[in-house]
């Protein structure tokens, strides 16, 4: 990684001596110090590299991150000193002008909102290819090809061996693929099945997977990590329930319920008269998945879950058709402030 910090850093070089504009400037921020940016994709690698590297590579990457910020800022005082170009130049009596603020959208809130609960928990936040391998997606996943689970995730195919992800489970398995335990990490993000498209289903919705293994974890670290988050994301005074669930890769499987926020358990309309809402599945990895990356079954033991974003975002709030997420009517997400 060092000749790819190295090469970075004469990239980063030729682009700041070719700008002529402050929009420019804005643009060479983004693309290398910014939240998505190549420095920030770079630290999310150092999770593939082997413990001996991790320290050098994350310190010389922190180190080139600092010289860009600071190049940057050098270049735009280097601009303020010029005074404004002709083609930036505004006219200072022209009237003001009202803009509307925008908001976040109730699905991304929630993919935040889990990403800090997690983060807070000792999770790390892992991001995945939306085109996967058959064998990441499924296979691995101890579904084999003629496995009848795979009937319920129908997905678009590029190839027979290549595929839209119908979960993101499969970067479990490449974590695990690249790292000894212990393993704690947390992926969201898109996934696609061929759903007809009606109130609670839609061909593209977001996931939120996690997973943790290490020695000696049981079913009551599972209770405890999902407790935990449900009543952060849906209140203090929410009961959690777990009852038994199948899931290929997991043995046992749950299925995990909350307390109904309207009739506080007591049944209603929104909850069918039973009193709870089904949030998410969980077990524990099934020792084959462990198998499968090399993992001893018989040392390391681990528990996954997986949830849908939109699921909790209708029962956060109360949205009762899956189809408003997508409709971007802004009387529907300026409720969201």
């Amino acid at each position: 990684m060092e000749k790819e910090i190295k090469n970075l850093r004469e990239q980063f070089k030729k682009s700041l001596a070719a700008l002529k504009t402050r929009k420019e400037l804005l643009i060479i921020e983004n693309e290398y110090t910014g939240r998505k940016g190549i420095v920030a994709q770079m630290l999310k690698r150092i999770t593939s590299l082997t413990p001996e590297e991790r320290p050098r590579a994350g310190q010389l990457l922190n180190q080139i991150k600092k010289e860009f910020q600071d190049a940057l800022i050098k270049k735009e005082k280097e601009f303020s000193q010029e005074g404004c170009r002709e083609e930036e130049y505004i006219d200072i009596t022209f009237p003001g002008q009202n803009f509307i603020q925008g908001t976040i959208h109730p699905v991304e809130l929630i993919l935040k909102a889990t990403e800090d609960i997690f983060l807070g928990m000792g999770f790390t936040i892992v991001d995945g290819p939306e085109i996967e391998l058959d064998y990441y997606n499924f296979e691995a996943l101890n579904i084999p090809k003629d496995h009848p689970a795979r009937d319920v995730q129908d997905s678009f195919y590029v190839t027979p061996d290549i595929l839209l992800r119908t979960q993101t489970s499969p970067m479990q398995v490449r974590t695990m693929e690249n790292q000894s335990p212990p393993v704690r990490i947390i992926s969201a993000g898109k996934c696609y099945r061929r759903d007809s498209i009606d109130n609670t289903h839609t061909p593209m919705f977001h996931q939120i997977e996690g997973l943790a293994v290490d020695e000696d974890i049981s079913l009551a670290d599972l209770k405890g990590v999902i407790t935990e988050f449900c009543k952060q994301i849906f209140g203090k005074d929410r009961i959690i329930r777990f009852r038994p669930g199948y899931f290929p890769f997991v043995e046992p499987g749950a299925e995990v319920d909350v307390s109904c926020g309207l009739c506080h358990g007591k049944g209603c309309s929104s909850c069918g008269n039973s009193g709870w809402l089904e949030i998410m599945g969980a077990g524990m990895v099934h020792p084959h998945v462990l198998e499968m990356v090399g993992y001893d079954a018989e040392k390391y033991t681990g528990f996954a879950f997986g949830m849908g974003a939109e699921r909790i975002a209708m029962l956060k709030y109360g949205i009762n058709d899956i189809r408003l997420f997508f409709e971007n009517d802004i009387r529907f997400l300026t409720q969201f402030k």
